[in-house]
């Protein structure tokens, strides 16, 4: 069994800008057909439009306010709100109000940097 806890997980910045903590993957955990990670976003800070060829992602909000963007169309995310991004869907996320935006993003196939595409 595999038990990572957040605090342990060194966090970095990916591609599309986002600051992250890889909590299970191939690497990390044996996770092999999927990755979960925490990401962060400043206040006022967006991640950069991208999307993935390959992997289709679930963002779930774990705190702060955000606008989501998903092939043009945007809505307001919060607290416990989900979003499911297909593969090839032209995304980004940004961090609305005064505090940090927090979600966690799973992705299947996992993560990688190969499958950003960003615009």
């Amino acid at each position: 069994m595999e038990v990572r806890n957040r605090e342990n997980a060194e966090p970095f910045t990916t591609l599309d800008g986002s600051t992250i903590r890889v909590l299970l993957d191939a690497q990390l955990g044996g996770a092999g057909e999927q990755s979960l990670a925490e990401a962060t976003l400043a206040p006022g800070q967006s991640t950069q439009r991208h999307f993935h060829a390959r992997s289709e992602e679930i963002y779930v909000v774990l705190a702060g306010r955000g606008e989501m963007e998903l092939e043009g169309e945007r809505h307001v995310v919060g607290p416990g709100d989900a979003v499911l991004i297909p593969p090839g869907s032209r995304h980004r996320i940004e961090a609305a109000g005064e505090s940090e935006l927090r979600f966690l993003c799973c992705c299947a196939p996992a993560y990688s940097d190969e499958d950003t595409f960003l615009e």
